[in-house]
């Protein structure tokens, strides 16, 4: 279960930003990604890196404001951080050990959405549905 959900996180929160519309959706990522890259900052389980880091994905996730590609290349350098801050045994919830761990995981999910552009998933799943109704429609014709 440990590393299922995380797993299953990751694709709720692409689902639930999928209810946001296009441009804000990116925006709004974006702004998601930067919080993320400051996340570390309380615990400084790695000192001035803590900070460097944090400007790093800050400017990615500025130049995320216009580019999907950025957004999802940020998720991936969040995802190192964690491995780095799981191995070293200062997770992200100081209570929870494995919680950087799961955040490794969670994350390329997030990263691998925002790297096809962020798509609708509600949309995807519409738009089949309504290619199914239609094949089935020219079949019975």
């Amino acid at each position: 279960m440990q590393y299922v959900a995380p797993v299953g996180i990751g694709l709720l929160y692409a689902l639930l930003m999928s209810l946001v519309r296009e441009p804000h959706r990116r925006r709004l990522n974006a702004i998601m990604l930067a919080g993320a890259g400051a996340a570390y900052l309380g615990g400084g389980g790695l000192g001035g890196w803590e900070f460097a880091f944090t400007a790093l994905v800050t400017y990615v996730a500025f130049r995320g404001l216009d580019s999907w590609t950025f957004i999802g290349v940020g998720w991936l350098l969040h995802t190192a951080w964690d491995v780095v801050h799981h191995v070293k045994g200062n997770p992200i919830i100081p209570f929870a050990h494995t919680s950087s761990l799961g955040c490794a995981i969670c994350d390329p999910v997030i990263a691998l959405w925002c790297l096809r552009g962020g798509p609708s998933l509600i949309g995807m799943v519409r738009d089949r549905r309504r290619g199914r109704e239609e094949a089935r429609a020219t079949m019975v014709l």
